[in-house]
């Protein structure tokens, strides 16, 4: 299996003070990790992909120390997280589910265990395509006012035989979230979901 080539990492960080409301006492901040590698499937089908998410579980772990540290280096912060892949034209979608279970599982390993599924989107396109990254709470899936999402992209890439890799993090809900539902506070941790 072929080692994991990278061309070029990225990594943003966004604060928002309000959204025409009341300033929040802690402004939101979501931080992004992009990395851009190589695709070793590009340009043929090949049936046997799955094993290279080994290959792409110390990169998953490397994205999600970089996002902690972007964020003030305190994972107890983090409170919403999500994931992506824009795979080069001369790949196929699945490639990008190729990140589900190294970049998934980095960031919960990284936040101490947390407990829901990483909402995640990808697709094919060419340099400079962007990606809006589903984001949810770490720890329970139907917490309303942590639903957002961060879009990402570079100007040159993905190239053909690439795919963009991305991971965000955020500090909180929505600057200004009032559509009721579960709040973060009444979190149970019991699956995932509540």
């Amino acid at each position: 299996m072929p080692e994991v080539q990278i061309r070029k990492k990225f990594t943003a960080v966004e604060e928002i003070f309000h959204e025409g409301g009341p300033p929040p006492r802690i402004p939101l901040r979501r931080a992004a990790a992009l990395a851009v590698i190589h695709n070793p499937f590009a340009g043929a089908y090949v049936q046997e992909i799955g094993t290279f998410m080994d290959h792409l579980k110390p990169l998953g772990l490397e994205m999600a120390r970089s996002l902690i540290a972007a964020l003030g280096g305190d994972f107890k912060a983090v409170e919403g997280y999500g994931k992506g892949a824009i795979v080069g034209a001369a790949g196929e979608i699945e490639h990008g589910a190729l990140w589900h279970v190294p970049g998934g599982y980095a960031m919960r390993e990284i936040l101490g265990g947390a407990k829901a599924i990483v909402a995640s989107t990808k697709k094919v396109g060419g340099p400079g395509t962007r990606l809006d990254i589903p984001i949810t709470h770490i720890n329970a899936s139907y917490v309303r006012s942590h639903f957002d999402s961060m879009e990402v992209g570079l100007t040159d890439a993905p190239c053909a035989d690439e795919i963009l890799l991305a991971l965000v993090m955020t500090t909180g809900p929505r600057v200004h979230a009032r559509v009721g539902g579960l709040k973060a506070s009444e979190i149970k941790g019991e699956d995932g979901l509540r």
